[in-house]
């Protein structure tokens, strides 16, 4: 047990140190982007639901591979809010307020945001890469998938957690969760779950390059010397 404990200690112990004075200093005002994504994923999640309201999230917020580049660039700031229609919506919810909430104390408003819009439009773009290989190739999609509405919020759900476990030093738990998606791929391909893979490979990216940077000659160096910048909310 004790064992366990300081696993955890060093694995979140960083995470739940921030997240908790944030949460103590300025309970939710600490969180308000956080609030407003559940909120309004919610909204779209109950008007999508109704007769009168299909279609209009679907012209607003739903992106396809089969729709025209621009078409789903415009959609895509709202199609981070619209859950999907065959999964309970609470579980969105809660991924969303747990993930995004900590990525905006650990990370900030915009970062969060930037790797948040950096996931989604990834397994968008890869969809139309994927269709035009074809299904023989080992990046391929079929094409039946050019039909399929993208992930919606749980991209950026994925990428976000990968982030933050990069930026906080979990690495345990972030490489568990890009193996759970790997798992999820080889034992039901879908496109949601190549979307997220596609997510994960984007973040990864950016992990990579922020480390360069913050590691090159005349970069300001602060904190414990990890050549990172410090956390902050």
């Amino acid at each position: 047990m004790r064992s366990l404990a300081r696993w955890a200690r060093a694995e979140w112990g960083l995470v739940y140190v921030t997240v908790r004075e944030a949460l103590l200093r300025e309970r939710w005002r600490a969180i308000p982007m956080t609030i407003g994504t559940v909120c309004l994923t919610a909204a779209l999640q109950f008007v999508q639901n109704q007769s009168w309201g299909y279609r209009f999230v679907q012209d607003i917020g739903s992106v396809r591979a089969e729709d025209p580049l621009p078409l789903a660039l415009a959609r895509t700031p709202l199609s981070l809010f619209v859950p999907a229609l065959d999964l309970p919506v609470w579980g969105a919810l809660a991924q969303l307020l747990l993930v995004f909430g900590i990525a905006e104390i650990c990370l900030g408003r915009w970062r969060t945001l930037v790797i948040a819009y950096a996931a989604t439009p990834a397994g968008t773009l890869y969809a139309r890469i994927g269709i035009a290989l074809g299904p023989g190739g080992p990046l391929g999609l079929p094409s039946a998938d050019r039909l399929v509405v993208d992930t919606g919020p749980s991209a950026a759900v994925v990428g976000l957690a990968v982030f933050v476990c990069w930026r906080c030093r979990a690495y345990l738990t972030g490489g568990l969760v890009i193996a759970a998606m790997l798992v999820e791929v080889a034992l039901k391909e879908n496109l949601a779950g190549e979307e997220h893979l596609a997510a994960i490979a984007v973040v990864l990216l950016l992990c990579g390059t922020s480390a360069w940077r913050h590691r090159a000659p005349g970069s300001e160096r602060t904190g414990s010397g990890s050549g990172l910048p410090p956390i902050h909310s």
